[in-house]
């Protein structure tokens, strides 16, 4: 994979998780399938699946409508109780088309076979070993109380920096880090290597908080990017909440602050 193979992929994803009339499951099936299009790999399914039910309950508000968090938030609860064996279906046989590393096999609800319940009872079932299926279990709660306050804290800590925005998303990705073992890292490598990584990343989380110039630990952040590459280690599921806390933050904004025939769509 390359970075170009992400770029291609967030602008044909963007697209299809976008459009307008789709149940949740079939926002994930035409994202995955764009992706898979465009770049013949998978670079973004963690994405897409954290990113599918929260652009649904942007889209699912009047165009005219001012919308808070809390009123966001409970829109999204609601939507996630009601997915449905459709959507189990469809976000199944996405995942297994995408085939992430270290997908194995289920005894109950495996992707690899028709859905015999609904994709949020699937979810609940697997929140125990997947980090992006425990939000949907738990109402993204890692996004809401996580991700965002620490989006907004870095934000405003790096607003005189020229590259504030950098600064601000690599605050979120090392606070997840050192939240919890990375869930991409455990169903690939085992729980070990993952708490190994996890303390490391909590190390590297707090000396950064404290840094006035974030730069100056440039190097560092460097070094430990390049040694987990070396040994083939990817916190994909850091990676994915990240993304997911931006997106939100976007959304937020768009819905907090439109007004009748102005942002009234969520298209690319």
């Amino acid at each position: 994979m390359t970075v170009r193979d992400f770029q291609a992929s967030a602008k044909v994803a963007a697209r299809a998780i976008a459009q307008p009339g789709l149940a949740v499951g079939a926002r994930i099936a035409a994202a995955v399938d764009a992706t898979l299009a465009a770049v013949k790999c998978n670079t973004n399914l963690g994405i897409v699946l954290l990113a599918a039910p929260l652009v649904h309950t942007a889209l699912s508000f009047d165009p005219a409508s001012v919308v808070t968090e809390k009123k966001f938030r409970d829109a999204l609860k609601k939507i996630l109780r009601g997915l449905s064996v459709d959507d189990a279906n469809s976000a199944f046989a996405a995942i297994a088309r995408a085939r992430p590393a270290g997908l194995g096999k289920s005894k109950k609800y495996d992707v690899n076979a028709p859905a015999k319940t609904s994709l949020i009872t699937a979810m609940r079932e697997a929140a125990k070993r997947d980090r992006i299926a425990w939000q949907y279990a738990n109402g993204f709660k890692d996004i809401f109380e996580i991700g965002l306050p620490t989006l907004r804290a870095a934000i405003k800590r790096f607003v005189m920096h020229p590259k504030g925005t950098a600064w601000a998303t690599t605050a979120v990705y090392l606070t997840f880090l050192s939240q919890f073992p990375d869930s991409h890292i455990v169903r690939k490598h085992g729980p070990e290597l993952a708490a190994e990584v996890h303390r490391e990343g909590a190390e590297i989380a707090k000396a950064f908080a404290y840094l006035d110039d974030p730069e100056r630990m440039e190097w560092v952040l460097i070094a430990f990017d390049s040694e987990l590459k070396r040994r083939g280690i990817n916190p994909g599921t850091s990676a994915d909440l990240t993304v997911a806390s931006l997106l939100a933050h976007r959304l937020l904004d768009i819905v907090a602050h439109r007004t009748a025939g102005r942002m009234g769509g969520l298209a690319p």
